[in-house]
């Protein structure tokens, strides 16, 4: 098995899937970060007309191409329909305009905008020997293919894909749902046969990819009511079919949950060459898995009047810019007038952003946000070029590390109530309280990625195999590296030997600050660090998680273990209250 392949096969009448495959990590953003892989799927329908929907980026192209001309004669092709429009794909669709020049494409009206600016800006040549046919959808459209597959077009716009298109074929009854309902998970499986060993996938899925943009979202599944799909054919993962309906549930819960937040942060960006949208993602990501709502606001395409909705609205506020000649981009200079002028100067900032020779545009917004009085969430982050995973970890940190500053403003600020100690609320949490854990640290690494944290919350779950598990908060910065399928050692600590390292692993770390300096640690046959002043280690590997309302439960197995001290015993963790560790 190569590291890429293209898999076709018959989905439906007239119709073929293309899964471009890689079993390796694509890219490093978010939403890529369980690392199984992902999927680019394209699609073919082949009645009286053909059409092609959804071609892949540049990481496919050559053997994407293989294959569909070995299927078919690329000058039969009739129509390229996509479901949004970047760069990336562009780079493909180069390739497929100068073997089949006669093809039209049907994209939305701001996915038509853009998808000219790139040929001009890019593929000058292209446009000069060859004539750009688009079909620009400004609202819906239908296009009748021949043998009854008449397809219905369906705008769906977010701050992060103000270009999405969805497709229905009325025939198959597929709906063609590009990013909604997706997961980066590969495999050889084309539908969701068992489709509830994709759950942590689709969830993560949606918190990095879906999460941030809630009421676009809440607005397109509204749209997709009224069509009554058999099948859900996303950009990425299996196909859903076996559990749609169970899917479509899950994501207005899902969607519910983030709109009923208590806090909310808005997020304004603007992105040049997609780095810096790269960053404001990975900091979505932070904020929501600490419990609290973002709304993306892209600011190339939002008027001030939503912008300035966003800003009064919310509890707190960031900006990332990229720096473009020295400046910020005018929509981001106007944003930026827009909060100062509207601001509460009590709200909580941030500053982010992505440059290649100079950062003028980051300075910009921290010096006068600074000016201002307002006082910064995260320390202000520059990243010169593309992210590293490391850099996006850091982001990631940044964002739940705002959440967290939201939530003690908002506790500070709460009026105390008064005492109810001999409340039954009181009196449970009190009994809830008692109940008691050894104290260990959870220690795992990822690449050059590491994570650590104190857990008490841990308690043996199965003799065979010798199972365990582990209450980890959404919020903490181990969390997401952490899914199923990985690694980690328990550092079970010593009594009487466990206060230097409770308080070095319980001291606030900065984010991406390394969690090990000056700590005496060995590496696990699984990868992971072995604190040696712990009493015993456990080597563990995540078979389950259970999502439990602020926490994940893990659920792991040991896989080896070893005493490090044959006297000690362990470490206990007392308290007084069920309400907090």
């Amino acid at each position: 098995m190569g590291s890429k392949d293209v898999q076709v096969c018959n989905i439906a009448l007239d119709t073929r899937i293309f899964r471009s495959r890689t079993w390796e990590r694509l890219k490093f953003e978010v939403e890529y970060g369980l690392s199984r892989g992902t999927t680019a799927n394209s699609f073919l329908i082949e009645a009286d007309k053909t059409a092609l929907i959804d071609p892949p980026g540049e990481s496919f192209t050559e053997i994407f191409l293989s294959a569909l001309s070995a299927r078919i004669d690329l000058k039969k092709i009739d129509y390229v329909i996509l479901g949004h429009i970047n760069p990336n794909r562009a780079f493909t669709l180069n390739r497929l305009i100068q073997l089949a020049p006669q093809i039209t494409f049907i994209v939305s009206n701001t996915g038509a905008k853009s998808l000219r600016e790139i040929f001009e800006n890019s593929y000058s040549e292209t446009v000069k020997d060859y004539s750009l046919n688009i079909i620009s959808i400004k609202n819906d459209y239908q296009l009748n293919l021949g043998k009854e597959h008449q397809l219905d077009f369906i705008t769906t716009p977010n701050p992060r894909y103000p270009d999405q298109l969805l497709t229905f074929d009325k025939k198959t009854d597929i709906f063609y749902t590009d990013k909604l309902f997706g997961s980066h998970v590969c495999g050889d499986q084309i539908f969701d046969e068992g489709w509830q060993v994709y759950f942590e996938d689709r969830r993560y899925y949606f918190d990095c990819v879906i999460a941030p943009y809630s009421n676009q979202v809440s607005k397109a599944l509204e749209k997709i009511k009224p069509f009554s799909a058999l099948v859900y054919a996303p950009s990425h993962g299996p196909l859903v079919k076996y559990g749609l309906h169970e899917l479509t549930g899950l994501y207005s819960q899902w969607l519910s949950a983030q709109q009923n937040q208590t806090l909310n942060v808005a997020l304004v960006y603007a992105s040049a060459y997609g780095n810096t949208a790269i960053l404001a993602n990975a900091i979505a990501r932070g904020v929501t898995k600490a419990g609290v709502r973002v709304e993306s606001i892209n600011a190339e395409f939002a008027a001030s009047e939503e912008i300035k909705e966003a800003i009064t609205t919310c509890d707190g506020f960031i900006f990332g810019s990229p720096t473009l000649g020295g400046h910020a981009p005018t929509q981001i200079q106007s944003a930026l007038g827009v909060a100062l002028a509207t601001a509460d100067r009590n709200k909580i900032v941030g500053v982010f952003g992505s440059y290649g020779w100079s950062g003028e545009a980051i300075d910009l917004l921290e010096s006068k946000f600074k000016d201002g009085g307002y006082r910064f969430g995260f320390d202000t982050i520059r990243v010169k070029f593309k992210p590293t995973e490391a850099i996006l970890k850091t982001c990631e940190e940044a964002g739940t590390d705002f959440a967290q500053a939201l939530k003690k403003r908002k506790k500070a600020l709460k009026s105390k109530e008064s005492a109810a100690s001999n409340t039954l609320t009181a009196r449970t949490e009190q009994a809830l309280g008692r109940i008691i854990g050894s104290l260990s640290i959870v220690t795992t690494q990822r690449e050059e990625l590491k994570g650590a944290m104190v857990a008490s919350w841990v308690s043996q779950a199965t003799f065979t195999p010798p199972g365990l598990t582990i209450a980890v908060a959404k919020e903490r910065a181990i969390e997401s590296l952490l899914p199923i399928g990985s690694h980690f050692v328990l550092n079970i600590l010593e009594e009487g030997k466990h206060i230097d390292l409770m308080k070095h692993f319980l001291k606030p770390f900065a984010p991406g600050e390394d969690r090990f300096v000056n700590i005496n640690w060995e590496t696990a046959d699984n990868g992971s660090p072995i604190l040696t002043d712990a009493l015993a280690y456990l080597e563990c590997e995540v078979k389950n998680r259970l999502e439990c309302g602020d926490h994940w439960v893990l659920y792991a197995i040991a896989t080896q273990g070893k005493l490090l001290s044959e006297t000690g015993i362990t470490a206990i963790h007392h308290r007084k209250s069920g309400t907090h560790y």
